[in-house]
Parts: C-alpha cells; structure tokens; sequence
C-alpha cells in the first residue's frame, strides 16, 4: 500500500511507513513541477530494529507510529523489545516538506543510539518515473551543507534542480552517498525530537524555510480558513457524510495555484498537472461548494488557449488544452506536453463550465471576462472541430506522440465496432456532440443576456440543426440506444457504452430517446450493483478489469445522474447514489478514479491495481450526489433557486449548511415524511428567492 500528502505543486508519495524504499518501482518520491526531487528515503536505528505500528495520511499531513524489538544500543547494552514510543509525523507547507522524528524511551536506563537517514534524489521527469525513455541529465554529486546535504542535477533543457536534506543543528556525519547520522541519547521518558525539512530547488529558486510549528500552524491555519467556507452536510446515512467530507479535503489537497487562482489538477500521484477535461468536470462538480474553483480553473486554461496550427502538439487557434508538462522531457521538447490539445471535449466544456459559473453564481462581469475566449472556442468548433463539415466535432490524432483516443476513454482500445474491431478516426464521439449541443445553446442564451442577438439566434439555430441530425445519426433501432460514436466513414460504432449518458445532461436527446437510455443504462448490462459500467458486459469487447472497457468509473456516473435528475429519473438516480455511496465504503469513503466492473456480490468491489486516488473527479462525485438529492437548478435571470429535493433509501434527514449559490449561502434541512421529502430553508443570504418542488 501507498500513502499521499499534498499542498500547492509539492506532494510526497511513500509507502504506508512513510518510506521511500531503495529500488522500489511503484514511483515513489516528493514531487514538484513533474521531476522527482527524493527518491529515496529510509531510516534506522543502529542496533535497534524498529517494528510499524500503523500510519495514516491527510491532506498535507501524515504520521506513522513504531516500537522497537530487542537489540543493541551504541555501547553494546541490550535494549528491551517495546521500549521505545517513536513517532514519526510530516507535513507540507510553503513548498518544503517538514519531518520531525520523535523518540520516548519507556525503559528505567538511557539508550545511546544513532538515527541514520538514507536519503538519495535521482530528479526524474514524471515521464520517466512511469517508464518512458528518452534523453535526460546528468546528476552533479552530493554535497555537505551547513545545515545537511545537497543533491543536484543539470537537466537536458538546461535546468538546475536541487535538494537540500537540512536539519536543526549539526549532523554527526554526513556520508559520500548523503547518508546522514545523528547521534541520540534517548533519557528515560524524555522526549527527544530530530526535525528535517526536505527542500526542492530549481534554478537558484529555493522556497523559504520557516521553523517547524510555525510552519504547522499556517498549514492548520489555512486549512481551517478553506473549511469554513466550504457546505457541511449532516445526514443520518454516515456513509455519505464521510464520502461528503473526504471529497471537500480532496479537493482542497489537488487544488494547485499557477497565478491565476486554485485549481484542481487531476489526480495523484501521476496527474498532478493541469488538465483540460479533468479539472473542467472537477470544478462543475464542485461549484455547490466552491465557485472560486472554476473562476480559477477557466482562467488557467484560457491562459493556454491554442493561438496557432501546431501538428506536433495538435493545437488549433481556440482549442483547449488536454495536459501540460513541467519536468526535463516537455522542457526539452522530447514530449508534446508543453501544453498538449489532444483533447476533443475540453474545448465544449470549457464554454458550458463559463455558463455554469454564471447560473451558480450570477456574475455576468466574470462572463463578460471570458468572452473573447468563448469566441474564440466556439470558432475552433465550427472550423477546427468539423474539418470535414459533418456537423459533428471529431478528432484525428496528428502529433507523432500524440494520444489516439482523444475524448475521456482514451485508452488505445476503448473506441471500438461491435465486432471488436477499432473505429478508425476521425471519430465522432456521442457525448461530445451532446457537450457541443449544451454549450451553444447556453452561450446562445449568455449573448442575448449580453446584447448581441445575431449570434445568439445563429448558436440556437445551429444547435438545433446538430439536435435534429443527432437523433437520426447516432440512434440504434435495435439496441434502442445511442451509439458510441460515428466513424470516419460515417458508420456507427455501435458497441452499447456508458458516453450516451452523458447526453441525458446535456438536453440533446428528444424526449423519446432520452428515456430509452436512461432506462438502459440501469439494465444489468450495464449497472454492475455498484454503478454504470463503461461498457455493456453484452459486448465482445466486454473486460470489466480493464481501463475504459467495462470498469465503472465515479466521475462518469455522477455526469449520468445529473442527467437522470434533470430529466425526473428520480429511481434511476437512486440506484446510483446508492450504488456509489456504498462502494465508498470499500475505499474509506474516497471513491477511486475507477474501479472493476465485476457484478456486485458478496463483499465490495474489486480496485483497479493502478487507479489514481485522489482524483479530483471522482472526489467531486460526492457533491453531484449531493446536488443530485437536493435538485439544485438555479436561475440567475429569474433570481430564484429551483430545488427538487428526494432522499434516497435510507437517508431520512438531511441538513445542509453554506451551499455556495448566487452571491452568499443557502442553509436548508431535508426530512423524510411517508414518501415525501419535506423541505425548508433556515438561511438564505444568496439574493435570490428559493422554489420547491416536489418530486
């Protein structure tokens, strides 16, 4: 097992001892800026094997507890098994990871012993710590300082990366390979402390180093600043107020700010970057609890919206980005990274989050700061995205080191005909065009709000146009469902698959149709017990232990059950809330990025060995499921907050308390009474009246 802490750009991957084992291959290390700065980092007491007792990691906090068997101290006295209370606690703040070692001896004689740290930093590029080869720097030695030691690195892109290893006072020994010794005389029930801080550097930059509880207390500080702005929930179903709870310190522990506000990279420990359609989805998710999260993520991606025609990075003028690299491979032009484009559904749900932003929240002057990057998305739409001039936006990988797949299943297999043979590009993905749909016809209604008429009627217009021939195109007589995307030569690839119900949110299935999905969608095909499959066990293509082929994943689910919500699906929606509630609890409430799609039984559901947790969707799943119950849909024109309330199975209270919306909180308390869920609000500072509705 693994365990991961994080604040701002640094995080520190260990084992479950808080360990970063010599030759281990799971990539471990202390991270920032997509290079590996520790790679390696043990200790030991000469003399005196040590036993862990147990640990645990939060947010940008760990602490791991250990005892010691019999052994030898420094004078060749014998040590008792158990003597020795050790504590061993971490901690992230300011750029610097900070460690404090503390020792208690329980024992009615002093111990003299030595603290050894075996530390190394071989400042890998994220690229190659996942196996990618490719030409790299070359490492400039250890050497002692003042305060520890030092580990430095000239890149391949020109860059000086160091470590410094520093610790209070002077260390006994420091050796040629940076092994670093501390002599300790641990006295009988006193309490003896070694503090280290572990410091990346690039170029001369080195963050500043405070002292040790100085630095916690900003760190709990600032946590408890971020929390109370935040909804809290209380329900008599724990299993959701935990999975409630672990998501908001989710998503305060992936939020990153580059300079243009905080938000969420996707996932750890590989993911830690900015992403298009990750932190897009993740920031929607999170708008009932965190509107600023949004601002802050459009404002980073309109900052690298495409300018130019670049094959290499497959940017277009407007185009949003997929991924963006920091480390020695992107610098240095080895990888595409810098930012990369190839990424079909980025650009639509970058106009539908600005929209998204305004009905949460009413600010039109926030709309009116993104509408030249709005212009310019919907332009790479009309010109870029359909090339061909289907009317459907398609992609067609052109970088040499590009990504073939390039909506959210972008595995090499995950587009595929019934027949288990790949959908050649370019590719039309369904839930794309649903995504286009919903973006034009909430930028169609953002212009008329602005004053600009003629591109409002034209987006209506030609949303309904895509509306009309969707219906024709992507509809499948006999499966009675959506297909998963139309090929290059305009046939469908017809394999049954979680993407349409992405459509149900988006509005671009008739009425007819939208049903037929829904319904499907909750059949055993595909609704494993725990939620909706990526594919249909039905298909020959069918693998529910693989990445995108039947696995289910959380973040998918939760754009379903937006979709069954809107439309009055309440039982479906149901079903899924449940389904997703209850796989938490074999995650410690923290919902994975996905998991195996096996049918539910006897015990929970099978992980995915390599799926990232935290992710900052499937972390945002709890606050779909919670806007899901309450059936938030806000009108900022209208000024009223339209609620549908209906409380699943087994939750017969709710209270809410700072739901984000307009321009303050809603505080409102859900009671199950027979069938029906009573409704009321205690505090209402958002400006805006409050409908209620029963379901």
């Amino acid at each position: 097992m693994t365990q991961v802490i994080k604040e701002g750009d640094l995080f520190f991957y260990s084992d479950d001892n808080g360990d970063l084992p010599a030759g281990d291959d799971r990539g471990l290390g202390m991270f920032t800026q997509d290079t590996r700065f520790l790679s390696r980092l043990e200790w030991k007491l000469e003399g005196i094997p040590t036993v862990p007792l147990g640990g645990e990691a939060d947010g940008a906090t760990s602490c791991y507890r250990f005892t010691n068997r019999e052994g030898t101290d420094a004078e060749g006295k014998p040590v008792g098994g158990d003597l020795l209370d050790i504590t061993r606690k971490r901690w992230i703040y300011g750029g610097v990871v900070y460690e404090t070692f503390s020792f208690i001896n329980r024992g009615d004689r002093p111990v003299q012993t030595r603290l050894s740290l075996l530390v190394d930093a071989d400042f890998a590029d994220m690229f190659v710590v996942r196996g990618w080869k490719g030409r790299v720097g070359k490492r400039e030695g250890v050497t002692p300082t003042e305060k520890g030691v030092r580990f430095s690195y000239r890149g391949v892109d020109g860059v000086h990366r160091t470590t410094d290893v520093e610790t209070e006072g002077t260390p006994a020994e420091v050796a040629d390979d940076g092994t670093i010794r501390f002599p300790l005389r641990l006295e009988s029930n006193v309490c003896r402390s070694v503090h280290l801080r572990y410091v990346p550097g690039t170029d001369g930059e080195i963050p500043r180093v405070i002292g040790e509880q100085q630095s916690l207390l900003k760190l709990e500080e600032s946590e408890r600043e971020w929390f109370v702005g935040t909804p809290e929930v209380n329900s008599d179903w724990d299993d959701f107020n935990r999975m409630f709870a672990r998501g908001l310190k989710d998503l305060r522990m992936l939020l990153t700010d580059l300079g243009d506000g905080p938000f969420p990279v996707a996932g750890l420990p590989i993911y830690a970057v900015p992403f298009g359609r990750d932190s897009l989805i993740a920031a929607l998710q999170a708008l009932p609890v965190r509107p600023e999260v949004a601002k802050g993520t459009l404002r980073i991606l309109a900052k690298y919206q495409g300018k130019k025609e670049d094959a290499w990075r497959d940017e277009e003028p407007g185009k949003i980005l997929h991924e963006i690299r920091f480390g020695e491979l992107a610098r240095s032009g080895q990888i595409p990274f810098t930012p990369y484009y190839g990424s079909i559904d980025s650009t639509p749900l970058f106009l539908i989050l600005i929209a998204e932003v305004y009905r949460w929240t009413g600010d039109l002057d926030f709309v009116r700061e993104m509408v030249p990057h709005a212009i310019e998305a919907l332009n790479w739409i009309d010109r870029y995205g359909d090339p061909a001039g289907t009317g459907y936006v398609s992609y067609a990988m052109r970088s040499s080191k590009g990504i073939r797949n390039q909506g959210w299943k972008d595995s090499e297999d995950s587009v595929v005909h019934r027949d288990g043979r790949l959908a050649e590009a370019p590719i039309a993905l369904s839930e794309v065009q649903g995504y286009v749909y919903m973006a034009k016809k909430a930028w169609s209604d953002l212009f008329r709000l602005l004053g600009d008429g003629e591109r409002s009627e034209r987006l209506n217009r030609e949303a309904e146009l895509l509306r009309e021939r969707f219906a024709r195109d992507f509809w499948m007589e006999d499966e009675q469902f959506v297909a998963l995307a139309l090929d290059g030569e305009g046939k469908q690839a017809g394999t049954v698959t979680s993407n349409p119900g992405h459509c149900l949110m988006t509005g671009i299935l008739p009425p007819e149709q939208a049903e037929r999905v829904a319904r499907r969608l909750l059949e055993p095909d595909l609704f494993s017990g725990w939620g909706v499959r990526t594919k249909s066990s039905a298909c020959k293509s069918y693998d529910p232990d693989s990445y995108h082929n039947g696995s289910v994943w959380p973040h998918d689910n939760a754009l379903i059950l937006l979709g069954l919500k809107r439309l009055g699906f309440y039982r479906e929606a149901e079903r899924i809330i449940r389904g997703l509630v209850e796989a938490s609890v074999y995650f410690q409430h923290r919902l994975p990025e996905l998991f195996s799609g096996h049918e539910r039984g006897e015990g929970g559901p099978l992980p995915y060995p390599v799926a990232c947790s935290p992710q900052a969707w499937a972390a945002g799943t709890a606050f779909t499921i919670l806007q899901a119950i309450l059936g938030v849909e806000p009108d900022p024109v209208g000024k009223r907050i339209h609620l549908h309330p209906d409380l699943p199975q087994g939750m017969n209270r709710l209270s809410v308390r700072r739901l984000r919306l307009g321009q303050g909180v809603l505080d409102l308390n859900l009671e199950r009474v027979g069938d029906a869920t009573r409704t009321w609000v205690e505090i209402n500072t958002t400006g805006w009246d409050v409908a209620i509705h029963p379901c």
